[in-house]
């Protein structure tokens, strides 16, 4: 049987998510959050679980943890949408406003699932590509992009670059286009006070800000992420989800680790010290190029950046991520921030190698 002549034609070049994950010392290739959790969030998570019967459905909508969501950003619970994972969120929202005859706009070098799934559900693509210089979005290109798009996405700060979006930008898609305007914030955690856009979505009905736990919260292993938008869109995205999709354990996990957000605040403070201290030593290093970062994340630019990868990963046990072969990315590397030891072994390998290899 060719399986592949039965697929739909938009799914056929797809293949399997490989994250080229290897056994290593230290992972900084996934911007994972590589801290422990503070002892009071771990008991409460522990307490959570032990009172998380497993032999009953969860609640389809998560409302305990919409309610938790809701009081932490002020706004309603009707504005809340609880999924697996933001991506589970992403897909949906293209799903739903998506498909054939629709155009999603994007600005690449940009996180790789929001092409991937608008080709997935047959949205017409339109990458409003960054400078190459220094990622910055071109405003009016985008504002022309958008005219006709059905959503346009966009993440502050950036994955892979780090750099954040201009609120004003945002406020002016809205004004001049009528598309809807998802703001990815997956990271906004790591960011100066005030870079989240998500106070401007109880007055700005197209505006919708997608969050998760996977980073600041430490929790990648959970799949939890959610959407703040107008209740008409929590509606349409609760009416076409898969049921059940956030099980009875990520629900008590994740409620319990936002009832404790409190504890993590010293956490994020310590990575956000690791990242300055991290570009400070990356400055140091001849022959690397680091840009500014609001993120967990730093992305670089080395002579040879596979190679430098693959020798990370097989010298020193140290697994970076390779971005050095997509557009506009050449000879790239994003180094997730780590702990204290992580990010000096992580500087004394690069010196080493970039000297050897200069």
């Amino acid at each position: 049987m060719d399986v592949i002549d039965r697929l739909r034609p938009a799914l056929r070049s797809f293949e399997p998510y490989d994250p080229a994950f290897s056994p290593c010392r230290v992972n900084l290739s996934a911007n994972e959050n590589t801290h422990e959790l503070p002892e009071e969030v771990r008991a409460a998570i522990d307490a959570a679980l032990l009172d998380t019967p497993l032999n009953r459905y969860p609640d389809p909508m998560a409302n305990a943890l919409r309610d938790a969501l809701a009081e932490r950003h002020g706004v309603s619970r009707e504005m809340v949408c609880v999924g697996n994972g933001g991506d589970e969120v992403l897909f949906n929202l293209l799903f739903a406003f998506g498909g054939p005859g629709r155009t999603v706009v994007t600005c690449p070098p940009d996180f790789a699932e929001y092409a991937n799934f608008a080709t997935m559900c047959e949205c017409e693509l339109c990458p409003v590509w960054r400078d190459p210089e220094d990622f910055s979005i071109d405003a009016d290109e985008l504002v022309e992009a958008a005219r006709d798009a059905a959503l346009v996405i966009l993440t502050s700060p950036n994955n892979p670059t780090g750099d954040l979006l201009d609120r004003a930008l945002v406020e002016r898609l809205l004004d001049e286009t009528d598309a809807l305007v998802l703001v990815d914030e997956a990271y906004v955690e790591f960011a100066p006070e005030g870079a989240s856009v998500i106070d401007l979505v109880a007055k700005r009905p197209r505006l919708m800000v997608l969050r998760t736990l996977s980073k600041a919260f430490g929790l990648a292993g959970l799949r939890v992420g959610y959407l703040v938008a107008h209740p008409s869109v929590v509606d349409a995205l609760g009416a076409i989800r898969q049921i059940y999709s956030v099980d009875v354990v990520a629900q008590a996990v994740a409620l319990a680790a936002i009832r404790e957000r409190a504890a993590m605040a010293g956490v994020v403070a310590d990575i956000v010290s690791e990242r300055e201290r991290l570009l400070a030593g990356l400055a140091e290093i001849p022959g690397v190029r680091a840009w500014p970062s609001a993120a967990n994340f730093v992305l670089v630019r080395v002579p040879g950046a596979a190679e430098v990868r693959r020798r990370l990963r097989d010298e020193h046990s140290i697994l970076v991520r390779d971005f050095s072969a997509a557009p506009g990315l050449g000879d790239c590397l994003r180094l997730s921030v780590g702990t204290r030891e992580e990010n000096d072994a992580l500087l004394d390998a690069l010196s080493v190698i970039l000297r050897e290899e200069a």
